[in-house]
């Protein structure tokens, strides 16, 4: 009898390749981190200035039932939610509502009104321009982020309103000044060639293993007066 060849089985369903998760150092210690090491999925640590956690051109913040309350009243979210506004894409993860309850119809202990707290959930929306993920746990956002990870990413510009830029990403930044210029591409330059001087001063054809066509015009650029 011959044998049939079985196009479900996993030997032959190619798994789509995760992007790293860059997660800042604080959340060493969360449930998330481990349950994102046991799906065996890319993390990275790092001070972050901006989010608890970047996936490609993605930045999240997460905050549980009652780290969000607290930050409400305190109003630090609302500094996060400012800085985050320098990504495009951006998400507040609000965690654990299968263990707290979100608000309650009173004030609760903290004196906070349920209708306070919609109120705040309206304006991160309609103000802030930022999508709120609702989880029931720590697993249950692992498994967000997960799929986020699988999603496909492009290289973000830092032609936005990033502040802060460390050395790299300030040449990188001054890079993509340059018609036809993206992130990508500034990268390879500059792992190539290590500063812009040396980019500057490479030979044509060097450039034009990184940039092509576009070198002709890059270099006319260079040497362009003020009066050209």
């Amino acid at each position: 009898m011959k044998k049939i060849f079985n196009i479900f089985s996993k030997k032959n369903i190619k798994e789509k390749e995760h992007t790293k998760i860059t997660v800042d150092y604080r959340e060493k210690n969360s449930l998330v981190i481990s349950e994102l090491s046991a799906l065996n999925l890319q993390i990275e640590f790092a001070s972050l200035e901006i989010a608890d956690y970047i996936i490609g051109d993605v930045a999240i913040e997460r905050k549980t039932v009652s780290d969000f309350i607290s930050s409400m009243i305190n109003r630090r979210l609302l500094n996060q939610l400012e800085k985050m506004s320098s990504y495009e894409n951006r998400l507040l993860i609000i965690e654990g509502l299968d263990e707290q309850e979100l608000y309650f119809e009173q004030e609760n202990n903290k004196g906070v009104h349920a209708n306070s707290i919609r109120g705040f959930l309206i304006s991160i929306l309609l103000k802030h321009k930022t999508p709120i993920i609702f989880t029931k746990n720590y697993e249950d956002t692992a498994k967000f982020l997960e799929i986020i990870s699988r999603r496909k990413t492009k290289e973000m510009s830092l032609h936005v309103a990033k502040k802060n830029l460390n050395k790299s990403e300030r040449l990188q930044f001054i890079l993509e000044g340059f018609p036809g210029i993206g992130p990508k591409t500034a990268k390879e330059l500059l792992k190539k060639f290590g500063t812009i001087r040396n980019i500057i001063n490479a030979p044509e054809e060097e450039l034009k293993q990184i940039l092509g066509k576009r070198t002709e015009n890059i270099l006319r650029i260079i040497d362009q007066g003020v009066e050209d």
